[in-house]
């Protein structure tokens, strides 16, 4: 539903398993079906002085979010 909801967006996700700390590491290693890192796009995460966050993607991310929540609830998002 994510990477239908990106596409309709013009938007490109890559599936795949990445490095670093979240409460959805729980949730995956239970088993579940985890969504993580839908937040905003950016470089140097976690790293003193060096973190940033790409504001141009902000808006797409929303865009991608927004979409996401009105199709969960049964509708088109469209």
């Amino acid at each position: 539903m994510l990477l239908e909801s990106a596409a309709a967006l013009g938007l490109r996700l890559v599936p795949g398993r990445r490095n670093g700390t979240s409460d959805g590491n729980h949730t995956a290693c239970a088993g579940t079906p985890t969504l993580d890192g839908l937040g905003a796009v950016g470089v140097g995460m976690h790293v003193s002085g060096r973190e940033a966050v790409r504001t141009s993607s902000l808006p797409e991310r929303a865009a991608l979010l927004a979409l996401a929540l009105a199709r969960l609830q049964g509708g088109h998002g469209d």
